[in-house]
C-alpha cells in the first residue's frame, strides 16, 4: 500500500473530482435546464448539479492552495446564485480548513472512507467470479438506456430511489470517458457498474445488483473486471468511497482495498443557532 500523505490524498481527490466534472458536464448536455455547471476555484472544484443532488459541492478544499477567506467567499456565492446551500467534503490532510470552516458558521454532518489498493502487474486481489452462466463486459454505446435501468433496477426495493437512480444512471452512462460494465447472468443483465480514470487513479462507483440476482457473485465480478481494465489502462492505483462501516465498505475490504482516510462532509449551520 503507498503511504498515506498530501501527494496521495491529491491523486485520489483529483480523480473523485475530475469524475464528477464529467458527469456535470454530461448532466448539462443531457439536460440543459438542469443548469449543471463547475468551476475551478484556486485549485478546488465546485460542482452544481442541481439543488438537493448529493453532487452539488467541493472537492479538494485546502488540498492545492491554503485555505483562505476570499476563495471560500467565491464558491459560497457560486452555489448561492444558484439556490444551493455550500457543502465541503474535506480530506484530512487538508491542512487549515477545520477552524476556518467553523469560523465561517459550518458543521460537520457526514463522513465517508476513502479506499484505494495498488495495481500492479500481478494483477488486482480479486478472487474468481462465483456462478454459472456469468458474465461480465462493457456495454456498447447503444446500451446506455439499458445500462441505467440495470443500474436502478438494483434500488427497485425503494421506489423513489429507483427513479432517481434511473435519471443519475442515464448521465453516467453519457459522461466522457465513462467505462460502463454490466453483469450478465444466463444472458439477462444483473449487475452495472462504472469506472472513470485520471492521473492513474481508476475511481469505482455505481456498482448495483438486481434483488433476484443476488449472492450469485455479481459484485465480484464487476469489481474483477473493472481492476482488470484499470490495469490494461495503465492505472497504478483503484479508489473507492463508502460509508464507514457500510457493506460496501466491507466488500471492498474483502478485495483488497484498504481505508486511506476518512473524510468529513460540512454545512453551514442554521442562521441563528
Amino acid at each position: 500500500m503507498p503511504f498515506v500523505d498530501l501527494a496521495l490524498a491529491r491523486r485520489l481527490e483529483r480523480a473523485e473530482a475530475d469524475a464528477n466534472r464529467r458527469f456535470v458536464e454530461a448532466h448539462a448536455r443531457v439536460e440543459p435546464t438542469a443548469g449543471a455547471e463547475w468551476r475551478d476555484i484556486s485549485g478546488t472544484y465546485a460542482m452544481f448539479d442541481g439543488v438537493g443532488s448529493p453532487l452539488t459541492q467541493t472537492f479538494g478544499l485546502g488540498l492545492f492552495a491554503p485555505p483562505a477567506a476570499e476563495q471560500l467567499d467565491q464558491i459560497e456565492r457560486f452555489f448561492a446564485v444558484r439556490g444551493a446551500a455550500t457543502h465541503h467534503e474535506v480530506s484530512p490532510l487538508a491542512d487549515g480548513t477545520l477552524p476556518l470552516l467553523h469560523a465561517r458558521g459550518y458543521e460537520p454532518f457526514e463522513y465517508s472512507s476513502v479506499m484505494c489498493q495498488p495495481l500492479g502487474q500481478a494483477g488486482p486481489a480479486v478472487g474468481p467470479a462465483r456462478g454459472a452462466g456469468l458474465r461480465v463486459r462493457r456495454i456498447a454505446p447503444d446500451e446506455q438506456q439499458a445500462w441505467a435501468e440495470t443500474a436502478a433496477d438494483g434500488w427497485g426495493e425503494m421506489p423513489d430511489l429507483r427513479d432517481f437512480m434511473l435519471a443519475f444512471g442515464r448521465v453516467i452512462a453519457a459522461a466522457e470517458q465513462c467505462q460502463a460494465f454490466v453483469a450478465e447472468l444466463d444472458g439477462r443483465m444483473v449487475g452495472a457498474a462504472a469506472m472513470m480514470t485520471h492521473g492513474g487513479v481508476a475511481l469505482l462507483a455505481g456498482a448495483s445488483t438486481v434483488p433476484n440476482a443476488r449472492r450469485h457473485g455479481v459484485q465480484a465480478a464487476l469489481l474483477a473486471a473493472r481492476l482488470a481494465s484499470a490495469v490494461d489502462t495503465g492505472c497504478d492505483l483503484a479508489m473507492m468511497c463508502a460509508a464507514p462501516g457500510s457493506g460496501s465498505q466491507r466488500n471492498a475490504e474483502r478485495n483488497g482495498f484498504r481505508i486511506c482516510y476518512t473524510r468529513l462532509k460540512w454545512r453551514r449551520q442554521t442562521p441563528g443557532r
